[in-house]
């Protein structure tokens, strides 16, 4: 069940891995409690519509960037992240969720059907947590090419 707007997001904690060889880091959403935070959650790495809704977001760049903390969060490991990173010359750091721990806490490892195939997957949903930590948008089975003017209207 995904977290409702008004309501507390989950708490998480898990390695970020930044652009421009920044690293590897861990992270937790209480340490960016102050902070606007912006989760995207998106089914894999170098994918098609991964990769249009990443680029979107790295085209609108100097828009956002002061705005919110943006991470991706996809079930992907470290190495599959950096990689990504470099080769769409991402500036904003993803976050590894192998276990998909996060992505269960915010209701976005889901059940998926493709060609009448059932399996689990991330459904690409996209969470705007305020300063307080409280839920202000969940953007739910979002269209890449939508996504960036839904979270542009939101940050305004």
């Amino acid at each position: 069940m995904k977290p409702a707007v008004g309501k507390p997001a989950p708490e998480f904690s898990t390695q970020a891995v930044y652009p421009n060889d920044g690293g590897t880091v861990p992270v937790s959403l209480s340490e960016l409690r102050g902070r606007r935070v912006i989760l995207v959650f998106y089914p894999k790495d170098n994918t098609p519509g991964c990769t249009m809704q990443a680029c979107a977001i790295r085209d609108q760049w100097d828009e956002l960037k002061d705005k919110a903390a943006i991470y991706g969060i996809s079930g992907d490991d470290e190495a599959s992240h950096k990689k990504f990173i470099e080769k769409r010359k991402l500036p904003y750091p993803l976050l590894v969720d192998t276990d998909h721990k996060i992505s269960e806490a915010y209701g976005t490892w889901v059940q998926k059907s493709l060609f009448g195939k059932k399996y689990m997957g991330i459904e690409r949903s996209t969470f705007v947590i305020g300063e307080d930590g409280s839920m202000e948008y969940v953007f739910e089975r979002v269209s890449p090419a939508k996504h960036i003017g839904l979270l542009l209207d939101a940050l305004k």
